[in-house]
């Protein structure tokens, strides 16, 4: 059969090749990843998150399964401490290689069926646990101010975010180094600063953590249980183009939050550090339900220090049987390798050591990815 030319004109093809050029750009506009909030489910893009999912007859659907990996844009601006996070390969600490390698390995982790992880502006302790944090890790300025080489960082795993269509959770201050801010008109000002940086880049991914565990040892009075929701609203109360961000804060483990917090926030996080009974964790949800001022509104734990994952009931299986989405945390411990664990700096980013690899295994199998 002979095939046929067909010869177009140049202004038509030039009407093609613009019509293609529109169809491109009407396609990258919608594809910007948004986040939402209806009763208490989440949505992406307006689909509910694992749609249609159910796991040995509990509902996955709409919930955030998530990880505690609070140190991706983490650095050490005190030259006497600097030098305990060095490489082992390099012998030094390379805050850039630590934030490009946690990009490199965020479409692994979503690949097991994890839509969400926390980042922290002020990071969380590089030794797992620590009472005494020398180190200064904070994206903020003495007074507030948004330290850019931090924002850059940030810019790149909130970037990858989205087109990974993944939700972040950004926290902001985290005790022991929420004492880098000189006063509460700075911490003010740094909420601000940081909510307004996300509006400017015109984020629809993110949610907001004020704080991490408002009750533990934080120096600054508006950042503590009493006062924690004035930030929250604080926040809230930023909008740009009829957009604002849903905001929350969170409570250390076995913590039942209080009343102002959550009448204030928009979804609730709790912690399951100390939690060694699965049962405990259902506890939490039901008493969580019955605070004052609860709505329907999203239960998610964005840290726990429980494994367990070969076992037919762990926190994780316990937190999904109760309707609330679970978030692993995992540091290295005495005497284990590099591979080990997500919040111990240097971090190994990669899905490497047999505990990580428990947890993403059956993340898979349960969210259905």
């Amino acid at each position: 059969m002979k095939k046929q030319l067909i010869y177009y004109p140049i202004r038509e093809i030039t009407c093609l090749l613009t019509g293609f050029l529109v169809l491109v750009a009407v396609t990258q506009s919608n594809g910007q990843t948004k986040v939402q909030i209806k009763g208490d489910k989440f949505f992406i893009n307006g689909q509910a998150t694992y749609s249609g999912q159910a796991w040995k007859g509990h509902t996955i659907e709409g919930l955030l399964m998530n990880a505690r990996l609070v140190q991706g844009v983490f650095d050490d601006l005190n030259p006497e401490t600097v030098d305990r996070w060095k490489y082992p390969d390099t012998g030094k600490w390379d805050a850039d290689r630590n934030t490009d390698e946690f990009v490199a390995n965020m479409s692994q982790w979503k690949a097991h069926g994890m839509l969400s992880f926390t980042i922290n502006l002020q990071g969380g302790s590089p030794e797992g646990y620590s009472k005494n944090q020398p180190w200064h890790n904070s994206a903020f300025t003495a007074k507030g101010e948004l330290r850019g080489a931090y924002m850059t960082r940030l810019k790149k795993i909130l970037d990858e975010a989205d087109r990974l269509e993944m939700v972040p959770i950004l926290g902001l201050f985290y005790f022991g180094q929420d004492e880098r801010l000189e006063d509460e008109k700075a911490v003010i000002n740094a909420v601000d600063n940081a909510v307004n940086w996300l509006h400017n880049h015109k984020y629809k991914n993110v949610l907001i953590e004020i704080n991490n565990e408002c009750n533990v040892r934080y120096s600054h009075k508006i950042l503590q249980p009493e006062r924690v929701h004035e930030l929250i609203l604080r926040a809230k109360a930023i909008q740009k183009e009829g957009y604002r961000y849903y905001v929350s804060t969170s409570y250390g483990g076995k913590f039942i939050p209080l009343p102002n917090v959550v009448k204030a926030a928009d979804f609730i996080l709790l912690h399951g550090n100390g939690v060694t009974e699965p049962e405990k964790i259902v506890e939490m949800v039901n008493q969580t339900k019955a605070v004052e001022g609860y709505q329907k509104m999203p239960i998610l734990f964005n840290e726990d220090d429980h494994f367990d994952f070969d076992k037919d009931f762990n926190n994780l299986i316990a937190s999904i049987s109760s309707y609330a989405s679970w978030g692993y945390f995992d540091f290295r411990k005495k005497g284990e390798g590099f591979e080990e664990g997500y919040q111990s700096v240097p971090v190994d980013w990669s899905i490497s050591s047999a505990r990580k690899k428990g947890f993403f295994n059956l993340l898979k199998e349960i969210s259905g990815y």
